[in-house]
């Protein structure tokens, strides 16, 4: 909006300026020096007797102040400063000059503010015209530029201040669908500004209710699910419990409570996966604390475990969540092999803060065709695992706005990076 409108003016003031200021100042130039022409002709060719009646009919008609020094010679003109702001006014006079007269000249800008002075050497002296600069100004142009620069600003101050409350209308609604993107829910926003805008606030509220809903209604049916799954699986074990022991059941009913607990982990998993933590509020917690009470559980059931921390990173987190991601992408390096390295690293990129977190191990490691496969559900289950823990880690990373790539370790192994918005 302001673009354009300083154009405008530009071309305005450049059109008036260069076109209408430079015609009206050869013309009024143009009479001055016509005026001193005549008089200095007139004193040339005249007698001698009829000079004080010139100068007087001159002074009266004319409206200069004109002198006369018989036999006096022009002597050097005076300096002129280096800079001029009526450089391009003091040439048209003179060019005036020269066409209308033959006579030797030079003018007198400094002495008097009010007026100028200039002296004509004739064949008989000088004559002296004392001419009021007003002759050549025309006040039209400081009222036409006060005019429009005067109106120019004020139009832009209120284009800025409406433009300013609409910008700041669409930077919150900006700011609300980031900070729910990063599961950081600060409840339905208040529709304000232009009416697309309004409409805009009331659109992401009406999602973001539609989405909580969503979640809230998978949360509470998963509950159900989880309370009807769970039944029996508590009879069936209740019934092996009881079920009469001999030396030829016990080795089948060994299995099968082994097959229950696969059942129960399998049914446990699943849910979590579902439900994907996301019914925790995120509150600003300390990731190098988190970090470490991870690595101490895993060392604590034998896993070898170097950490490389800094003293102290703060951001929004939701710490239950976020620690059984990195239980799952401990206990996938601890099955898999005998060294891990857990490293934490602030960074500043794109304009953005963000914690970065590796977990390498010195395992086989995952070819590079098969890592975004083994983000999927049940892909990479083996005897000991459900295949839900690396989707489970992902799930639990993107709600908090970041995300997890699997790369090639420097240990040889695995490396999972996790990249957390601060």
């Amino acid at each position: 909006m302001l673009l354009p409108l300083v154009v405008v003016q530009a071309v305005a003031l450049q059109l008036f300026y260069g076109g209408h200021l430079d015609v009206i100042s050869r013309r009024l130039t143009a009479g001055l020096a016509g005026d001193v022409a005549f008089v200095a002709t007139l004193m040339d060719t005249m007698p001698e007797a009829r000079r004080p009646e010139i100068l007087r009919e001159a002074n009266w008609r004319l409206g200069l102040s004109l002198g006369f020094e018989p036999g006096a010679l022009l002597g050097v003109p005076p300096s002129r400063p280096a800079w001029n702001p009526l450089l391009p006014l003091e040439q048209d006079l003179t060019n005036a000059l020269r066409e209308r007269m033959n006579f030797t000249f030079d003018a007198d800008w400094q002495s008097d503010p009010q007026s100028l002075v200039i002296r004509v050497q004739t064949a008989t002296g000088i004559l002296s015209v004392e001419a009021p600069r007003k002759r050549l100004f025309t006040t039209t142009l400081y009222v036409f530029v006060f005019w429009l620069v005067g109106s120019a600003l004020l139009l832009a101050g209120i284009a800025v201040l409406f433009m300013k409350n609409q910008v700041r209308a669409i930077r919150r609604l900006g700011e609300a669908a980031e900070a729910f993107g990063l599961g950081r829910e600060a409840g339905p926003m208040k529709p304000e500004g232009a009416r697309e805008v309004r409409q805009a606030a009331l659109a992401f509220n009406a999602m973001q209710e539609r989405i909580l809903r969503f979640v809230n209604q998978r949360t509470e049916m998963l509950a159900g699910i989880s309370h009807d799954l769970r039944t029996p699986l508590t009879r069936m074990r209740l019934a092996l419990a009881m079920f009469p022991r001999s030396p030829e059941t016990d080795e089948d009913v060994a299995a099968l409570n082994q097959d229950l607990d696969e059942m129960e982990r399998m049914v446990e998993s699943y849910l979590a996966f579902a439900r994907g933590e996301r019914t925790e509020a995120p509150q600003p917690a300390d990731l190098v604390d988190l970090v470490e009470d991870i690595v101490a559980k895993a060392r604590r059931s034998g896993a070898a475990v170097e950490v490389a921390t800094p003293d102290k990173l703060v951001l929004p987190l939701r710490p239950d969540a976020l620690k059984r991601a990195l239980g799952n992408l401990l206990d996938n390096a601890r099955r898999h092999a005998r060294r891990i390295a857990i490293g934490v690293t602030p960074l500043e990129e794109a304009g953005r803060s963000w914690a970065e977190l590796t977990v390498d191990d010195d395992g086989p490691g995952i070819p590079a065709a098969e890592r975004a496969e083994a983000f999927r559900p049940f892909s990479s289950g083996s005897a000991t695992g459900t295949g839900l823990g690396l989707a489970i880690a992902r799930d639990i990373v993107r709600a908090h706005g970041g995300d997890i790539m699997l790369e090639q370790s420097p240990m040889g192994g695995l490396r999972a990076r996790l990249r957390l918005p601060v």
